[in-house]
């Protein structure tokens, strides 16, 4: 055998080596290492990884966090189904023709005027927290019109259909408390702002994001998971009744801590609740 076969078959052995701590040190032996035990461990954190790239990925694009939150009812059907992932952006984002204000939300009322439309009708779809409770679940609906304060918004402003007659005297949040948006879902029949429903004018500080793109069925994981752990881990946890008058209030008792950490485990961790709840 020559020299050089020598030098590759000693070459060839070493490669076959054990890996130790001793000889390779800790980093090496741990990215080498065949044990069953360290396999295990490298395939969790690699996940865990390429998870939290995505994440970090999605929050570069969409300026908010959770960018992904899952829709928990049917008030926004048919452009939202329950069990859709919806991708959420920051509301100076992606901004369409004439929004309201200073905000980057363009309403139902300024769309149909320019044509702008997002999930099937004119204007935005926002997601806020009702009369700005960050304790409870966020909702998910379309911004109407804009409102000033002191504003007589039911008897100028609204729909006819919608509001049935109704007057101003008739309505908690009219004249307009302060600045702000009057939200619908889609599939209600009233705004979220009329009759008992108990959700005040919506302030642009409460708005958490915009929804800018739904994902079918996605969703189904991280609501399957919020039932399987619910009862377990937060047995207290409920929804709200809806108001009456024809408007949904979408404010439940939310147990979402539970449901993001077994979200997390499956890699899907980047979703959030959110519940639009139809009278």
């Amino acid at each position: 055998m020559s020299g050089s076969d020598d030098a590759d078959a000693a070459e060839g052995n070493s490669s076959t080596d054990p890996v130790t701590i001793e000889d390779d040190g800790v980093v090496r032996w741990f990215f080498r290492s065949e044990d069953g035990t360290v396999v295990f461990v490298r395939d969790i954190l690699t996940s865990v990884a390429i998870v939290a790239a995505i994440g970090l990925l999605l929050f570069a694009i969409s300026g908010v966090w959770p960018p992904l939150v899952a829709v928990e009812s049917g008030s926004m059907e048919p452009n939202m189904q329950r069990g859709d992932l919806i991708f959420v952006v920051d509301e100076d984002r992606f901004v369409g023709d004439d929004p309201a204000a200073d905000t980057g939300v363009v309403t139902l009322e300024d769309g149909e005027a320019n044509g702008y439309e997002t999930f099937g009708q004119p204007g935005d779809v926002i997601i806020f927290e009702p009369n700005g409770n960050p304790a409870a679940t966020p909702i998910i609906h379309r911004a109407h019109f804009w409102v000033e304060e002191d504003e007589n918004w039911v008897e100028t402003r609204a729909d006819e259909e919608i509001v049935a007659g109704g007057s101003c005297d008739d309505v908690p949040t009219c004249p307009a408390p302060h600045d702000g948006f009057v939200t619908k879902g889609d599939n209600n029949d009233g705004y979220d702002q009329y009759g008992g429903a108990g959700n005040d004018v919506v302030k642009p500080e409460w708005i958490t994001g915009k929804a800018q793109l739904r994902i079918p069925w996605l969703g189904h994981v991280r609501l399957f998971f919020d039932e399987l752990f619910a009862g377990m881990l937060i047995p207290s946890a409920g929804s709200a009744a809806a108001g009456t008058g024809g408007t949904a209030t979408g404010i439940a008792a939310g147990h979402t801590t539970a449901a993001g950490t077994a979200l997390a485990t499956a890699g899907i961790g980047l979703a959030a609740g959110i519940d639009r709840r139809r009278r």
